[in-house]
């Protein structure tokens, strides 16, 4: 059911959206030889040898079953500037152990995405299954929800407690797909600081805490509790930005690091904002173009023509007035139009089928399936035997995992919160807090106006929409972070993913990312669609070959769909 304020932050949510849907069942790994241990790490100083965050690198993960895997916690300090200040972070780690004994190399920790996607998630929903055999022989498959996610304590949310969606200010009213009169600029302000004040009042404290740089140096506190001397990483989508964040920190602290959907850390706020207008724009053209072949007769019409002229029509009709949706008063408008679409893009063979039934029933007055594409509902996955709370880590066994640490941290009544205070799933909290506090965003209200016309002229509505989504992070916390080029001097070969037809992360900024790193390698995929590991045999080859046996990756190489 699609509600007011959901409604009003389709946009939002899409704009800022770096996701790793498509990739939370494709998780493919490898695995390979440890190496030496490291000489150093990235700093003059090695933080494990810090003594106050040797209590941390100290823990020793104590593992209890969690229906057919394994969970445990990790504390980490909520400010590593004041590590013994006794605030801290408990964070939940699954891990599926499929190493086979004489053959085991170690860890290989997955990042699914997000930012705001859930590590223990991607365990329980079988991400190691889906990895290849080489892998999981010489590997345990680890992954963990990062600070202020999913089950961290404490989480992040941006609403009070029994209210998960209100936003103050919010009313039944569509928001114009581009805001071109004073009116509507002023609620479109007005929209954006209603969601920004309701995350502040309800998170205040973590929002400066949440940031990508803090959360790879907890995959670092994560990586010497599985007593790994090198990380083995593999991270989709925004999972590239922690990985990259990794590398720049402890550079000879990486043995294989995959990056698949990559982030280019150089671009600032609007270029990484009309970068995916266009990617997304292209990909519905490219929709129009080659559904016959990816659907078949399922196309929601004969020509590419038709197909384009049926969406610019629902465009313009819900621009005037929403379709209708079951069970919603106030039906599908343009902005969540544009979000049905956009998010149907990301796995093209698993979701253009669905999208050209649900564009069908709209043209026929009935928006409710492009209602449910655009809040992800359309297909409730089905609960596998046994997938119930216990198999993920609850608060009291989280709890207990690290009271048994070694590492002297104390938990505490900050790291717990009242069940109902946090949503079950605060994905769109953190997609928001991190993005809004790792980019920094102008203050002048103006610089986003002007930013509208190039946008809309570029990538039409998709890029009016990134303009107006990013409006929320100008009255953020500013973060320390600042669009740069990598610094990794010392890093091993990491190995970039880039799909030509990627809408989320451009393929553009894998092959600057693969540029930007000391003798990076990039591998790029023939076709549409967000990353490509797990998504076709030659590239899970490829990954795979790197990840066993750190073999090379040659300049030039591209795998077909």
């Amino acid at each position: 059911m699609i509600t007011a304020p959901t409604r009003r932050r389709q946009a939002l949510v899409l704009a800022l959206a770096v996701l790793g849907v498509a990739s939370l069942g494709a998780c493919t790994a490898g695995s390979g030889q440890d190496g030496s241990r490291p000489r150093s790490s990235a700093g003059p100083a090695d933080p494990a040898d810090r003594p106050d965050l040797r209590r941390f690198y100290g823990q020793k993960l104590v593992w209890k079953p969690c229906g057919d895997h394994l969970c445990a916690s990790l504390t980490v300090p909520m400010d590593y500037a004041r590590p013994g200040n006794g605030k801290t972070f408990l964070l939940p780690v699954a891990k599926a152990a499929t190493a086979v004994p004489g053959k085991r190399v170690g860890s290989v920790v997955l990042n699914p995405g997000g930012p705001g996607e859930r590590g223990v998630r991607l365990i329980r929903d079988g991400g190691a299954d889906a990895m290849g055999r080489g892998v999981r022989e010489r590997f345990d498959v680890v992954s963990f929800d990062p600070r202020g996610v999913g089950e961290s304590r404490p989480a992040l949310t941006c609403a009070p407690a029994g209210s998960a969606d209100a936003t103050p200010g919010d009313d039944a009213s569509a928001p114009p797909l581009v805001p071109r009169t004073d009116t509507e600029r002023a609620d479109a302000l007005a929209d954006a600081r209603a969601t920004a004040d309701g995350c502040r009042k309800a998170s205040g404290p973590l929002l400066a805490h949440v940031g990508t740089d803090d959360a790879a140096r907890d995959l670092d506190v994560l990586r010497a509790a599985l007593g790994d001397r090198r990380l083995t990483y593999v991270g989709w989508s925004y999972g590239t930005s922690l990985g990259t964040s990794y590398a720049e920190q402890f550079p000879r602290r990486v043995r294989a690091m995959v990056l698949d959907g990559a982030v280019d850390p150089s671009l600032d706020w609007r270029q990484r904002t009309l970068g995916q207008a266009i990617g997304f724009r292209d990909a519905v053209e490219e929709y129009a173009a080659s559904c016959a072949d990816v659907v078949g007769d399922g196309c929601p019409g004969a020509t590419p023509e038709e197909i384009r002229g049926l969406i610019d029509r629902l465009v313009e009709r819900t621009s005037r007035e929403p379709l209708p949706v079951d069970d919603s008063e106030y039906g599908l408008d343009a902005a969540a139009l544009v979000s049905a679409l956009s998010l149907s893009m990301y796995t093209p063979e698993s979701q253009w089928a669905a999208l050209s039934e649900a564009l069908g029933a709209a043209d026929g007055g009935d928006g409710t399936k492009l209602a449910a594409l655009a809040t992800g509902e359309e297909e409730p996955p089905d609960a596998e035997p046994g997938a119930d709370s216990a198999t993920e880590p609850d608060a009291e066994s989280s709890a207990d995992s690290a009271t048994d640490t070694d590492s002297g941290a104390e938990p505490g009544a900050e790291q717990s919160e009242p069940a109902d205070t946090v949503p079950e799933d605060n994905s769109e909290a953190a997609l928001i807090a991190i993005n809004c506090l790792d980019v920094p965003h102008p203050l002048d209200a103006q610089t986003y106006w002007d930013a509208l016309a190039p946008a809309e002229k570029a990538a039409g509505a998709y890029g009016t929409t990134g303009v107006t989504g990013e409006l929320v992070c100008k009255d953020w916390p500013a973060g320390p972070k600042r669009p740069h080029r990598v610094n990794a001097a010392g890093v091993p070969p990491v190995l970039v993913v880039g799909t030509a037809g990627d809408p989320a992360t451009p393929y553009a900024e894998a092959v600057s990312l693969a540029r930007q790193f000391p003798g990076g390698m990039l591998l790029t995929f023939e076709a549409p669609g967000h990353t490509g590991y797990g998504r076709n045999p030659c590239v899970d080859r490829k990954v795979e070959e790197y990840l066993i046996r750190l073999t090379k990756v040659r300049p030039g190489t591209a795998c077909a769909a």
